[in-house]
């Protein structure tokens, strides 16, 4: 991994501890660095653990690191069930709760209560600038989203508002490099880069599934095999959640027009409860996490 001597001194906090939260603070603490994970739900702090401690096995068996070095970086995350018990002036805290405007803002108004040098969003789709409301310095405010698997996918895109200073941007890229990870950076725009380009060719898919003219899993097999992702469209849809992709498209229909309409296909499925493989049935099989693993 990387050299964690150098980042020993530097302390960050991730409020939410889902499949996103998880991994950021997995890697942050795989590189050194001492990590406040908020999460209200005690069940959900006690999978997030399981998941880290799980990863880190893995990483061993794979010879990625010593056992003596896997026990010594999970050490350095601490757990905590509110915002309230964030130290103040954190060198980052990254927010990374479900995309839901209001609980976005409310998070991040109680993450700037605790005056962190740098505030930024795991947001996939909302706008940057209107977020920046809800905190009191928004020079210091952006968004780095992340790619899930966090500890398999290499690029953070770091999205600069309006107010966000050069100094904030170029901080959020340091920690990026910090985390063995390639920074893309990007104006406060609808869906920004990456979201827009994902989802056109995600939406694209499940219309060709819609009307008959592939499988899933030929779609899939197509994209991978002859352009070499490393996923196909519709397995990452089930992977991020199809829930997920319908907010998103709802959202980026209203303001870049009807290409990002939902197809009814994805709209009836997220309504029978097909969520991906959160819920074990998307457009794959999957296993139920309670009975996928010991992270329940």
């Amino acid at each position: 991994m990387h050299d964690v001597a150098q980042h020993a001194a530097q302390r960050i906090g991730v409020v939410g501890g889902g499949t996103m939260g998880v991994g950021i603070v997995y890697v942050f603490a795989m590189a050194g660095f001492e990590v406040f994970l908020v999460e209200p739900d005690a069940g959900s702090t006690k999978r997030a653990l399981a998941t880290l401690r799980e990863t880190a096995t893995g990483a061993v068996s794979r010879g990625k690191m010593t056992v003596a070095a896997a026990e010594a970086n999970l050490a350095r995350v601490m757990t905590l069930d509110s915002t309230d018990g964030l130290p103040e002036a954190l060198d980052l805290v990254i927010e990374t709760v479900p995309e839901k405007r209001a609980l976005k803002e409310k998070v991040l108004g109680q993450i700037a209560g605790r005056t962190p040098k740098l505030i930024a969003s795991n947001t996939s789709a909302m706008s940057i600038d209107e977020l920046a409301r809800a905190v009191r310095d928004p020079e210091t405010f952006l968004g780095m989203h992340f790619f899930n698997p966090v500890w398999s996918l290499k690029l953070v895109e770091v999205i600069r508002g309006a107010q966000t200073d050069e100094a904030s941007v170029s901080e959020a890229c340091a920690f990026a490099e910090a985390i063995g990870k390639s920074s893309a950076v990007v104006t406060d725009t609808p869906g920004f880069a990456t979201s827009r380009l994902d989802l056109v060719q995600a939406l694209e898919a499940i219309r060709m599934v819609e009307t008959g003219v592939a499988r899933a899993e030929d779609i899939d097999r197509a994209i991978t095999t002859a352009y070499r992702h490393p996923v196909g469209p519709l397995r990452l849809s089930d992977m991020v959640g199809l829930d997920v992709r319908l907010d998103i498209a709802r959202q980026l229909a209203g303001i870049l027009g009807a290409h990002f309409e939902p197809p009814q296909l994805l709209q009836d499925m997220v309504a029978r409860g097909e969520l991906g493989q959160k819920s074990g049935k998307g457009f794959y099989d999957w296993p139920l996490p309670e009975t996928n693993s010991k992270t329940g």
